[in-house]
């Protein structure tokens, strides 16, 4: 196995297609789909599942070039300390429920790591789908919360995948509502002074489980509800229909402008906020400062 052929693989994986990762790579079609083979023949799996419209990564695959991915960020850490090379692409990914300052934070590292050329993702995703990214290595970094609900359920799963959840920050929840809510000017809001307004949350796809909702006391029965995939559409039905959601209670102003405010619900929970990441692996550098940035955001 050699450095030529993690990157080879990578960049396949990235294209979705041999022929155009083969142009990328400036070698011919024939050669890399050899290097493929011969690097899967010495691994003993399939990186790659061939069809009529490129290639699919198979599952074994993901684990792989996560860790292939892994091996090449090193490498490049050690060619620019003892070799002075030209730094190559930064890459980096977060996978993350819709928090305001994980949006913050991963700013942040593109203002410090983004001047040149740079690969990065943030997905504002579903709870499962933040599990089975870090689980398979296609982000390096995973955000969502743990209360006594629902932790028994992502704990488990998060073992499974050999995963670990690092605590953030305990927060009491809060209610998003507009500014102009006719509640908006009381200190505490009780359950009972919501039931007449639309409660919004995220959807969660397949796994549409209490248990991976994103928002706290996902049990209790409205009798208006509607479920959204952005946060932008969350936040306009907010301002729209007087609707409410149940958050961390942190807003970023330079994101969501002064339209929502967040009020204290009047209730005995808390949500640990946290990170998880994958058991085998370190973080990069970028990981590394994502996470000290993340800390200063929720901080303050």
């Amino acid at each position: 196995m050699t450095l030529l052929q993690l990157k080879y693989s990578v960049c396949v994986a990235k294209k979705g297609s041999i022929t155009e990762a083969a142009k990328e790579l400036f070698i011919s079609q024939p050669s890399l789909t050899a290097a493929i083979k011969e690097l899967e023949k010495e691994i003993q799996i399939s990186i790659f599942r061939r069809t009529n419209k490129g290639v699919e990564v198979t599952t074994e695959g993901e684990e792989f070039l996560g860790y292939a991915r892994q091996v090449m960020e090193q490498n490049s850490l050690l060619e620019e300390r003892y070799l002075c090379s030209k730094p190559s692409n930064y890459r980096f990914s977060v996978s993350t429920q819709h928090y305001s300052f994980a949006v913050n934070a991963f700013v942040d590292v593109i203002h410090k790591y983004g001047e040149e050329s740079y690969d990065f993702t943030l997905r504002e995703t579903k709870t499962y789908e933040i599990i089975e990214d870090v689980s398979k290595m296609k982000s390096e970094i995973g955000i969502l919360y743990l209360n006594e609900f629902n932790s028994p359920v992502i704990k488990k799963l998060l073992k499974e995948r050999n995963l670990d959840f690092v605590e953030l920050f305990v927060a009491k929840p809060h209610v998003f509502i507009s500014s102009k809510h006719i509640l908006s000017n009381k200190k505490k809001i009780r359950l009972e002074e919501l039931q007449p307004y639309p409660y919004l949350s995220f959807e969660q796809g397949e796994y549409n489980s209490f248990y991976f909702a994103e928002e706290i006391l996902s049990v209790l029965e409205h009798k208006k509800s509607i479920k959204v995939s952005d946060r932008a559409t969350l936040f306009n039905l907010l301002i729209g229909l007087d609707g409410y959601t149940v958050c961390t209670g942190i807003l970023s102003e330079a994101l969501n402008g002064k339209d929502i405010i967040s009020v204290p619900l009047d209730i005995d929970e808390t949500m640990k906020i946290g990170y998880i990441v994958h058991r085998n692996t370190m973080l990069s550098r970028l990981g590394s400062y994502y996470i000290e940035t993340l800390k200063q955001k929720v901080v303050t």
